[in-house]
């Protein structure tokens, strides 16, 4: 596939993105009850390097990270492996929270984010080892709009600085990203997008304000790969420990990962690479980031670029069978309540 334009900034990146989140190893949340884990368990550190290496192999040149991910290891270990060829890629990365490096906690404060947001671009800077990032993204999702313009603001000014190449957010929230999408140096939004969840109205804004859609969870955590079960377990340190499959939000995606097991994974794909497929064709302005800690999982991600897109049929067919599983279990839910 031909390469991607990060919207209106012109910095060309492949169609494929390896996000960098599963090799910053375990890290936790704090939240009101305590810390809760948010990184996808144990990494090898030597893996993951040799995965980055096979990535640029590949013909992958965007890595999208973030300060959040391992208290900064996964920065660290990215531009490790990086080396000479940093000048080759693109590095996308997130800033917003305050980390603690040593404890792996990470914690909100969005009254602090303009104020830190100098020291966070210079810590991510170091830990990356580079003197400019390509796409810095603000990682606090939820953000108040009006406390959003100011950071929009500072941000311009990392630009003119030549800190960063240009700037995006990663919400899930469409009036959050209008806001940074009247910004004159804002290149993208990174959203939530896959087979399961369409994301109308934010794939429409970045088309309309000409600005890249960085798609996260393109797998939606896995689901889409067709490997989990109701028996599959996680280790305690993966966020992903949380699922209860026997609940009906999750039981439901098992059934929809399965519903379209066929049809993804057609013409000789796999099912995950037929979920970035999906993606691909759902939007010329998509680049979807699916994370990586082995070899294996990245080069099978990046065979999915021989493929190329579903056709516009294909995708129509898919996106059919999600809205009739989706009907029918919404119709088992209300007759279980009665």
């Amino acid at each position: 596939m031909e390469a991607r334009r990060l919207g209106r900034s012109g910095i060309e990146v492949s169609a494929l993105g390896m996000g960098c989140w599963a090799i910053g190893g375990p890290w936790s949340i704090l939240r009101e009850d305590g810390p809760s884990p948010a990184g996808w368990g144990q990494v090898d550190d030597a893996e993951s390097i040799r995965t980055v290496r096979a990535a640029l192999d590949a013909g992958i040149t965007f890595f999208d990270t973030a300060a959040n991910y391992g208290c900064g290891h996964s920065e660290r270990i990215l531009g490790k492996a990086l080396g000479d060829r940093r000048k080759n890629v693109v590095i996308a990365t997130k800033f917003g929270h305050i980390i603690d490096e040593e404890a792996k906690i990470m914690r909100g404060d969005d009254d602090a984010i303009v104020a830190n947001l100098r020291t966070d671009c210079e810590s991510s800077l170091r830990r990356l080892d580079t003197d400019y990032i390509d796409l810095y993204q603000l990682h606090a999702g939820s953000l108040d709009p009006m406390k959003a313009v100011p950071v929009r603001e500072a941000l311009e000014d990392l630009v003119t600085e030549g800190k960063i190449r240009a700037y995006g957010w990663s919400t899930d929230h469409v009036d959050r990203a209008e806001v940074f999408a009247a910004g004159e140096r804002c290149a993208s939004i990174q959203f939530s997008l896959n087979a399961f969840n369409d994301n109308a109205d934010m794939v429409a804004l970045c088309e309309k304000s000409d600005l890249a859609c960085v798609n996260k969870k393109p797998l939606a955590s896995g689901f889409l790969t067709g490997k989990f079960t109701a028996r599959t377990t996680f280790a305690e340190d993966d966020f992903r420990s949380a699922i209860d499959f026997a609940r009906p939000q999750f039981d439901g995606m098992l059934k929809l990962a399965e519903g379209l097991r066929e049809i993804l994974a057609s013409g000789g794909r796999t099912m995950a690479q037929g979920a970035l497929a999906w993606i691909w064709a759902r939007s010329d302005r998509t680049i979807p980031i699916p994370g990586a800690r082995t070899e294996a999982q990245v080069r099978e991600n990046a065979d999915a670029l021989r493929y190329g897109p579903l056709s516009l049929q294909e995708l129509d067919e898919a996106n059919g069978i999600v809205a009739a599983i989706r009907s029918e279990l919404e119709t088992a839910e209300q007759a279980a309540e009665r």
